[in-house]
This record gives structure tokens, C-alpha cells and sequence, in this order.
């Protein structure tokens, strides 16, 4: 196929580019390059999407498939008014946070209450990623419109993992298994976790094009208990057994210990009920029409490789050492008496 990513140069895109250049695919990516560069096996076009004409001279190219993964509306606006009549597939990589309820957890696309689409005079997210869902609804609406449900597929991406996530999110845990000593694991052990290799991901979006699939999916894998995801880890880590103890989210709470990322922060832990389905929808339909995943100590090895070959590259979010053996010490010291 030859395939215009509208994007490509970091984590979920680069991702994209390279495996689809190695399935032999002909590969275009366009986007500024300012953030990231391409994989090598691509032509790369500088292009600046504030710009309504600047897809405009590969619109005459004869892609076979197009992938944006856009959160600015004007981008999405500009690309479709350009091409969507000229692909005979459109992926739009969309996100779960398109969703208002995350407190049910099992449901799907055909049962979840979206959010509003973006108020008119919103172009894209805040610098804090508020108004993120509602952008993305926005530019779901408009490519179902201007492509049509039957060439265009929306691709509601969960949380990414693998290499060259720099988020800090799954990493965290990498990092922190490795280490060794008394692990602090958040909640309870079959609290659920639910996320996607971006490899699997883009996997299944070459697969979509490929089978020309249309429709509005979940691109998340199946969840595990969190008990289930630190085994993972350790196993792909060649850690035989690690030392975990399992600490009460209100008592985590208490001490100023925050959910999903950043600095004093649990990564992939959010709290229950409120935020049970965040991590806990059903990916049948997904699996079903495609969506393929590898065992988790593949994504760890891969992902520990990834670290190691580039340790600046990850954020030092969540816990540091002395936080969380305070932590443990206090929460010893309630659980003992």
C-alpha cells in the first residue's frame, strides 16, 4: 500500500512508520519534524498544518490509506478538505477520553455516553490537555462526515506503552521492578489495568487499511488484574519474585499520593469506583475484527531495551525511592499494629 501518515515522528507515529515500512509498504509521513524525526525507509514532507494548502501537493499522490492521529480540529479540517475524496481509506486515531462516563467499567463504544463535541471557537486542547476529548469528538464527527462510515475507521486508542514512550507511565514500573526491594503497589491486586503496545496498535491500523475496515472501535488491549500486570513486568524483567505490598488507595491518598502520572505519582493506578471503567472496557469487537496482542514480557523486554539504549529519554516521574519507602514505613507501621 502506499500509506501518508499525517504525523510520524514521535512514540505512537514513529511506531507506525517503521512497521509499516517493514511490512514493505510505501511510507509519506508529513508533519513539521520539529518534535521528532521519521524512521529511516520514509520519505518525509515538511508540512505546516495551520496552513489549509500545505497537504495540497500530495493530494495528486495516490495513497491507498491515510492515518491522522491529530488533537487540532483545523489539522483534521484541512487534511480532509484536501484528500478524503482522493484515499480510499481514512484511520483517525481517536481516544478512550472521548468518553463522559469512566466509571462503568465493561463497557464499549456502542454503550458509552460520549463528551460534547469542542465549542466552536476551540481549535485544539489546553496547554494542561483540557477540552483534549472534546476535540477529539469534534474531529471524529467531521471525518465520519467528510469520508463516510464505510472508508473511515476511528481507532479509540487506550493507554500506549512500549519503547519510546517518554510519558514515564509504564516505564515507571519497569524501572521500578528492576530495581528491587519492597515494591509499593497501588490498590488491590485485582483492581483492573487495561493498555496497548503501540506496535499492536499500529499492527492492527496497517491491518484496517489493508481489509478497508470501517467503523468506531476501542484500540485498547484486554485488562488484566494489576496483580496480573506486575507479574508481567517481572517476567520480562527475569524477576523471579517480586517483593510487592499492597498499600490502600485512601491511605495513598491521605499521604498526598496521586493517580495515572507525573511527579509524586502511582502510574496506571486511578481510584475506585469513580474512575473503574478508565481501564476496564470491553475490547471484544476490537479483537474480533483484528487487533492482535503480544504477551506483555515482550512489551517489558522491549520497552527495558528502550531504556537502557536511551536513559534520558524517560520522564523521572511517579514515586521517588525515599517517598515511597516513607511511604511503606508509615504504612507498616498502621497495617502492624
Amino acid at each position: 500500500m502506499r500509506i501518508l501518515i499525517l504525523g510520524g515522528t514521535q512514540f505512537f507515529g514513529r511506531a507506525l512508520a517503521r512497521l509499516a515500512v517493514a511490512q514493505g509498504h510505501e511510507v509519506t509521513c508529513a508533519a513539521r519534524g520539529v518534535s521528532g524525526v521519521a524512521p529511516a525507509g520514509v520519505r518525509f514532507v515538511p508540512v505546516d498544518r495551520d496552513d489549509p494548502d500545505a497537504l495540497r501537493p500530495l493530494a495528486d499522490t495516490g495513497f491507498d490509506a491515510v492515518v491522522d492521529v491529530t488533537r487540532q480540529i483545523n489539522h483534521a479540517r484541512h487534511a480532509l478538505a484536501v484528500l478524503a475524496d482522493r484515499v480510499a481509506h481514512w484511520s483517525f486515531v481517536s481516544t478512550i477520553s472521548v468518553y463522559a462516563d469512566h466509571a462503568t467499567p465493561g463497557l464499549s463504544t456502542s454503550n458509552t455516553p460520549l463528551l460534547p463535541p469542542a465549542a466552536p471557537d476551540v481549535d485544539g486542547p489546553g496547554p494542561d490537555f483540557s477540552g483534549y476529548g472534546e476535540c477529539k469528538v469534534s474531529i471524529e464527527e467531521m471525518v465520519r462526515d467528510r469520508v463516510g462510515e464505510d472508508r473511515s475507521f476511528i481507532c479509540r486508542a487506550g493507554l500506549l506503552v512500549g519503547p519510546e514512550d517518554s510519558s514515564g507511565r509504564f516505564p515507571y514500573w519497569v524501572r521500578r521492578l528492576a530495581a528491587g526491594g519492597e515494591v509499593l503497589a497501588p490498590g488491590a491486586p485485582t483492581d483492573r489495568v487495561q493498555f496497548v503496545d503501540a506496535e499492536d496498535l499500529a499492527g492492527w491500523l496497517l491491518h484496517a487499511a489493508a481489509v478497508r475496515l470501517g467503523g468506531t472501535y476501542d484500540g485498547t488491549g484486554p485488562t488484566m488484574s494489576r496483580a496480573e500486570m506486575l507479574a508481567g513486568v517481572a517476567a520480562g524483567l527475569g524477576v523471579a519474585e517480586p517483593l510487592l505490598t499492597w498499600v490502600d488507595q485512601d491511605f495513598l491518598t491521605a499521604h498526598d499520593v496521586r493517580e495515572w502520572w507525573g511527579e509524586r505519582a502511582l502510574p496506571l493506578w486511578v481510584r475506585l469506583p469513580e474512575s473503574a471503567g478508565l481501564m476496564d472496557r470491553d475490547v471484544s469487537a476490537a479483537v474480533a475484527a483484528g487487533l492482535v496482542i503480544r504477551p506483555l514480557p515482550d512489551t517489558v523486554r522491549a520497552t527495558a531495551s528502550w531504556m537502557t539504549a536511551h536513559p534520558d529519554a524517560v520522564r523521572q516521574g511517579g514515586l521517588d525511592p525515599a517517598d515511597e519507602a516513607e511511604i511503606l514505613r508509615k504504612w507498616h507501621a498502621v497495617r502492624d499494629r
